[in-house]
């Protein structure tokens, strides 16, 4: 990957992003030293302009940001690097450098959805989800209609707590389903953004 790194007295800005969340967590600088180490170590590592030295972050707090992918801009003086952070990132011990909370719930369906993916490509013994897929499309369809079932009893006359836990079954079915079939619940987030009106 070249990178101009002349354009800001050897400096280039490098975008830092959670990987699972999307969040944009800091932004710190990297000379050519520093991007090198970065993909070396699979660690971010920066040039401190304070300290006039390289820095991995997480060096001296244990909190690490682990890459995952590094892409740079059209321009070719700037980096994206989406991370797994462990820990805060922020020396102030904020999720983020902006003191925002690192949490997006609703892309734990999509880790589900890969990790669903994953279990129908490598079938691994002793897994629940293998062996929903081992039963065929029939089985599969059916525990999708059990659990709507079981949903909308508890909707009606359960507990709010046992309503999420069977709606919890039926969306993980239904991602169980979907798999088998080829499609992912972005194929789903499509057909309804299609239907959708302001």
């Amino acid at each position: 990957m070249s990178l101009d790194f002349n354009k800001m007295d050897g400096l280039i800005p490098a975008i830092i992003q959670d990987n699972q969340t999307s969040k944009v967590l800091m932004l710190g600088f990297m000379n050519e030293e520093a991007y090198n180490k970065t993909l070396s170590t699979h660690k971010v590592t920066f040039f401190s302009r304070t300290k006039n030295r390289l820095w991995t972050k997480g060096e001296e707090s244990g909190n690490f940001l682990h890459v995952v992918s590094v892409e740079k801009d059209c321009d070719e003086d700037t980096l994206l690097i989406k991370v797994n952070p462990e820990g805060p990132v922020c020396h102030t011990g904020a999720d983020t450098c902006w003191n925002e909370e690192n949490s997006e719930e609703i892309l734990f369906l999509k880790y589900l959805q890969n990790f669903i993916c994953k279990r129908y490509e490598e079938m691994p013994e002793k897994s629940y989800t293998t062996s929903l897929f081992k039963s065929g499309i029939n089985r599969m369809a059916q525990k999708v209609g059990e659990e709507a079932v079981e949903t909308v009893i508890e909707a009606i006359n359960g507990t709010d707590e046992n309503f999420i836990y069977e709606a919890s079954d039926l969306i993980y079915h239904l991602i169980v389903l979907l798999t088998s079939k080829g499609y992912r619940l972005e194929d789903l987030a499509r057909e309804l953004k299609k239907r959708h009106k302001e």
